[in-house]
């Protein structure tokens, strides 16, 4: 864009409906300006804007930079006492100022992420109806299915919305069934992918599916706001899911589709069955399976080992073990051209019974199942622990996601190096206190040759003088990016050519690709700019696949990813235009997607 001011249109791409340059139309002025956190600029608004807005009297007289309410608020927000009393302050300013609010997230990433969202969002969740003030996002609940569709209905028009987050809180962030409290992790993952993909946060819409829960606390707290009864299951919750999804897709039928946070049942059976149809992705089975691929990536171009005969042990088979496993299996499918069938075959999963066999299909999700050896494989060997697997298939990479700390033990880290001049060990189980093994005793063990990436940040390992920045498997580095990319193609499906090129596009980011460092995936700091390269791959892959509904994508590289950044949200304070609320648009009015109050004031708990 050269020197064009973003506050002019852009010549090239601004007549695009997601365009960033320009101003901001709304039809709004006075406190109802004020109120709606997505035009509010609080004591940024300028002299001539409080004139033509009818503000004058509103606010007081000085005209504040965004900078300096930034050093305000950033005041405001260290003087509290504990993470959770910072997580409750930054969400009463989300509710009243969105560019304030990711302008100071963005000035204060690392420290600020995990407050914002995983581990203290948890704590929020948990205490959600003791720490609740005001409705945001969209209830729905079991009891009330023919609502569904006329609900989904009051959030926008069919082009208002670009994506939506949805759980039904039955497993939340390792804290297990929270029920109702599970708005705040769709509201969450929706800040994310503001903050790290630019996705327009009033396009977004998070809901809860309100099933019941079967946590005990919930059902015996009097305060709890969901619904007080036992967890629905079977064909009631089945025809629940797919009247919200039918719903979603006759009202918007251009929107993203995010599943968070369903339990190990029912995850993957409804990503399986919906994705065939719409665009839709579940992180906790795709997201870590993605970043997790990128890093694999990254490592066999330092070691030289070859997809054809590359072999993965799969520690811990749940929901995201079987993800995992799932990516890799294309990936070697993708690289070699073997029938996903085949490429699964250099995979070796292994749950709490030992070994994925086939003669314990009747113990096995559908998941784990196509993972499963055949017994004859195994007749007279060891296969009951890690170590006898480990010196049997001697493999390449070993991945853990089982939650069991220290299982990753001296020998069989060393029995591994044995057979493998670079070993790849990924223990990524979280928190910390249950990852598999810790990056410096795995550098300790192998002579420095490990090949390192976690779950959890670590700080850097020493052996012999040299310092190693351990790579951290953050799915925040990778679905923001895809998310960008099927928003602004308008793919009808996530298929897995789209996937697999994000993750070639996330490993390519990687400090050792780049020859900036040894660590195998990018920092979350620069998140904005991996997400720009992810997209860019999955909209040319959506292209190649004849998936592409968006009209006018650009074919060179250079002018997509400029085509790709004006369509980036970004916490600027943009100017405003006054328009005549008859013709404006629901945006216009505050009236669609999360910037919606008039539309919030109408969800009662």
């Amino acid at each position: 864009m050269g020197t064009h001011s973003k506050d002019e249109k852009h010549p090239k791409f601004g007549h695009l409906p997601l365009s960033t340059s320009g101003p901001l139309e709304t039809s709004l002025t006075g406190n109802a300006l004020l109120r709606t956190p997505y035009f509010n600029k609080g004591s940024a608004f300028t002299k001539e804007e409080r004139r033509k807005f009818k503000l004058h009297s509103l606010l007081p007289p000085n005209v504040q930079t965004l900078e300096e309410q930034v050093e305000r608020a950033y005041e405001q927000y260290s003087s509290r006492p504990n993470d959770l009393a910072k997580n409750t302050f930054m969400t009463s300013m989300k509710e009243q100022n969105e560019v304030l609010y990711y302008k100071l997230i963005l000035d204060h990433l690392k420290e600020m992420f995990p407050v914002i969202y995983t581990p203290t969002e948890g704590d929020a969740i948990q205490n959600y109806s003791r720490l609740f003030r005001r409705p945001e996002g969209c209830f729905l609940n079991i009891e009330d299915m023919d609502r569904v569709e006329d609900n989904i209905d009051q959030w926008g028009n069919p082009e208002d919305i670009d994506l939506i987050v949805v759980s039904d809180g039955e497993q939340i962030l390792g804290i297990g069934d929270q029920g109702v409290g599970a708005i705040l992790i769709s509201i969450a993952k929706l800040v994310i992918y503001t903050l790290c993909a630019g996705i327009h946060p009033s396009r977004t819409l998070p809901v809860v599916l309100d099933c019941g829960t079967n946590n005990k606390e919930l059902l015996d707290d009097a305060l709890y706001l969901g619904l007080r009864q036992p967890r629905a299951r079977g064909e009631n919750y089945d025809k629940f899911v797919d009247i919200f999804v039918r719903a979603c897709r006759k009202r918007y039928p251009k929107a993203y589709i995010h599943f968070e946070d369903f339990g190990l049942n029912n995850a993957r059976r409804i990503l399986d069955k919906y994705s065939p149809e719409t665009a839709c992705f579940n992180d906790d089975v795709q997201g870590t399976g993605c970043v997790t691929l990128a890093a694999t990536y990254a490592a066999f171009r330092v070691n030289g080992t070859k997809w054809d005969d590359a072999r993965f042990i799969m520690f811990g088979s749940g929901s995201a073990g079987t993800g995992i496993a799932d990516q890799i299996r294309d990936a070697i499918s993708q690289e070699t051209g073997k029938s996903r069938a085949e490429a699964g075959r250099q995979i070796w999963c292994v749950d709490k019974p030992g070994l994925l066999l086939q003669s314990k299909k009747g113990q096995l999700t559908p998941a784990q199942i196509q993972y499963a050896r055949e017994d004859k494989e195994w007749e007279g060997k060891e296969y009951g622990d890690l170590l006898s697997i480990v010196k049997e298939v001697k493999p390449h990479v070993l991945i853990g996601t089982s939650t069991k700390p220290g299982a990753f033990t001296k020998e069989v880290v060393q029995e591994m190096a044995n057979h493998v001049e670079r070993p790849v060990i990924f223990p990524l189980s979280n928190p910390t206190r249950l990852h598999e093994a810790k990056p410096q005793d795995l550098y300790d063990w192998t002579e420095g040759k490990v090949l390192v990436a976690t779950g959890s940040p670590f700080p850097p390992a020493k052996y012999q003088g040299k310092e190693y920045e351990i790579a951290e498997c953050n799915n925040s580095t990778t679905f923001p990016g895809i998310g960008l990319g099927v928003v602004l193609s308008r793919t009808r499906l996530l298929s897995t050519p789209l996937l697999v090129a994000a993750v070639k596009a996330l490993a390519s980011t990687a400090p050792v690709m780049k020859g900036t460092g040894a660590g195998l995936l990018p920092d979350v700091t620069d998140v904005r700019e991996i997400s720009v390269q992810i997209a860019r791959n999955v909209i040319k892959a959506s292209m190649d696949e004849g998936l592409a509904q968006e009209k006018d994508i650009p074919a060179d590289d250079d002018q997509l990813e400029e085509w790709i950044r004006e369509q980036m949200w970004e916490a600027r304070y943009r100017p405003l235009k006054l328009v005549d609320e008859e013709g404006a648009s629901a945006h216009a009015k505050g009236e669609a997607g999360t910037s919606s109050q008039r539309r919030a004031g109408s969800f009662r708990l």
